[in-house]
Formats: structure tokens, C-alpha cells, sequence
């Protein structure tokens, strides 16, 4: 079992990334923390908890990280997941307060406590994680890996060059990617090729609590993917990078040097991923280049499924 800490943004595909990291036996689920991105940060703090709440997950820590970049303005997608955050299921406000501590703090206690080492599994901007990364640089040796949703080779999806993650806080993944940890970038380049369909929503419908949340978040943030790119379906990002924790064989990587852009608008959080080695940069990241849709998907729809 690989011991794992979510830090997420949620967001409609971080929601069904929680989901399916809960329904995975191969994960033990040390605790969620959030950081602002897809909404505010009190908004994605709620909603991680709400999603907790709704499967009666209690048991599983919520803190409560950093609410803007480290430099930058903060910047959210409300056209995609909506006002909340997680816009179209009908959930209640969330059942408890996220722990007392800061989430970069609370991420060190549990990383130095760990009986083995932890894996990372971001799937918002990289804020928190380059925050705890700096004040805590000695439990790095603590870490197993970081395995993040973020980046792309090619085109992005809030500019032409950068993906949304990475474009948020590209300082934040630039002290990321150079951090020296063990790095794996699942970035559109596969995400976008893996698409829930209303077929996996309708057969996730009739399965319980669980999959029924998935079909209402998915009726929601469906519509975005359909007016803008035409798609008969969406993309489940973040749930493709906790895929990767749980069966690795899912998701075919290539190790190459990735710098990170922090230029100007144009420019701003664009992956630079040499993968051909064409400009002789170290190599620092596995970078996902190809997915078992067809695989992942049955994976995603079975596990939720059972979650009754």
C-alpha cells in the first residue's frame, strides 16, 4: 500500500480524484490538503470536506493551505467548475472545520511521522507543496515521490502554452520541478485523451452515494468541455495522476529535463519539456506521453462504483 497525501483544489475532477483514491485499496489516504486554484481557498477547503462528508469519511484529515500564489495574482476557474467550485451536485455546507494547523506545517508533521516514506499526489497549483518544500527541505529524503496533475508537451488549456496548474503559480513549480524530488508530470498531453462519456455517468448513476455525486459533478462540468472544445465528454485530469499511484502500467512515462516558464503572459507556466533531449537539460521528470484510456476509465467507473 502506498501512504498518500491529496493536495488538491476541488474542482469537479479533484472531487472524483478524492473519490477514487478512497476506493483504492492499493492507497492509504494519510489526509487531503487544499490550496487556492479551481476557487478560493475557503471554497476548495469546503468542498473537499463536503465530499468527504457525503461518504461519511471523517476519519480523513482536511487542512487548509496557501489562498494565492507566491507571487502572483490569484486567479480561479469559475467558467469551468462554477461560483463554488464544485457547481451542480446539491451538497450540503461542510460538517467540520479543516485541522488548526497550516497545511504546509500539518504536511510535515505527517510526512516526519510516517513509518514509510509518502507519496505527494498534487493536483491544484504547486503552491503548498513548494512552500513545504522550502521551509521543511529536510524531508524531502521522507518522500517516495510526487506525482502531480499539471503541464503539458504540447498545448495548454488556459493559454496556448500552459496549463491551468502550472499557469496559477509557475514560480511555485518552478521550486517544484527543481526540488531534486522524484517527479511525475501527468499533464494533458494524456488527460485529454482519456474522456468520461455520458455512458460512464449514467452507468456511475445507478450505483450509490458515490457514483451518483460523479454524475451530477459530471453533468455540470461536462458542458464546459462540450461549448469549448466540441468533446461528447470530459476529461477526469487529477483522477488520471492518483491512476498513475495506483497501477503505473496505466500511464506510459518518458524521463526528460522540464524547466518551467515564468515569463511573461505569453510565455507564463509553460512546461518546457526536452524530450528528445534536443537542448541536453538534466533530467528531473517522468513526463506522461501516452494512457490506457479505454483501461483507466474501467478503472475509475469500477472503483466508484463500489463505493456504494
Amino acid at each position: 500500500m502506498t501512504s498518500v497525501i491529496l493536495d488538491c483544489d476541488p474542482g469537479h475532477d479533484d472531487a472524483i480524484a478524492l473519490l477514487l483514491t478512497l476506493a483504492s485499496p492499493e492507497i492509504g489516504l494519510l489526509g487531503v490538503t487544499t490550496v487556492s486554484g479551481n476557487q478560493t481557498l475557503d471554497r476548495t477547503t469546503a468542498n473537499a470536506i463536503r465530499v468527504l462528508d457525503h461518504l461519511g469519511r471523517d476519519d480523513i484529515p482536511v487542512a487548509a493551505g496557501a489562498d494565492r500564489p507566491l507571487v502572483r495574482r490569484r486567479e480561479v476557474a469559475a467558467n469551468v467548475h462554477g461560483h463554488t467550485g464544485l457547481d451542480g451536485p446539491e451538497l450540503p455546507g461542510p460538517g467540520r472545520e479543516p485541522c488548526a494547523e497550516h497545511a504546509v506545517d500539518w504536511l510535515a508533521g505527517v510526512v516526519d511521522s510516517a513509518p514509510e516514506p509518502v507519496t505527494l499526489v498534487p493536483t491544484g497549483p504547486l503552491t503548498n507543496v513548494a512552500l513545504f518544500l522550502a521551509r521543511y527541505p529536510e524531508l524531502k529524503r521522507k518522500l517516495d515521490g510526487i506525482v502531480l496533475m499539471g503541464g503539458a508537451i504540447g498545448e495548454g488549456n488556459v493559454t496556448p502554452a500552459a496549463e491551468f496548474n502550472i499557469w496559477v503559480d509557475p514560480e511555485a513549480a518552478a521550486r517544484v520541478f527543481g526540488s531534486g524530488v522524484d517527479l511525475t508530470m501527468v499533464g494533458l498531453d494524456v488527460t485529454h485523451r482519456a474522456l468520461m462519456t455520458p455512458a460512464h455517468a449514467q452507468r456511475l448513476a445507478s450505483t450509490g452515494r458515490a457514483g451518483r455525486l460523479v454524475a451530477d459533478l459530471y453533468d455540470f462540468y461536462s458542458r464546459f468541455h462540450r461549448d469549448r472544445y466540441g468533446w461528447d465528454g470530459a476529461p477526469v485530469h487529477d483522477a488520471c495522476a492518483v491512476a498513475r499511484v495506483i497501477d503505473p502500467t496505466l500511464i506510459e512515462t518518458c524521463t526528460c529535463g522540464v524547466r518551467i516558464d515564468t515569463g511573461g503572459e505569453l510565455s507564463r507556466g509553460r512546461t518546457n519539456a526536452d524530450r528528445w533531449g534536443r537542448v541536453g537539460w538534466e533530467p528531473n521528470c517522468h513526463v506522461a506521453v501516452d494512457i490506457d484510456a479505454e483501461r483507466f476509465l474501467g478503472l475509475l467507473v469500477d472503483r466508484i462504483s463500489g463505493l456504494g
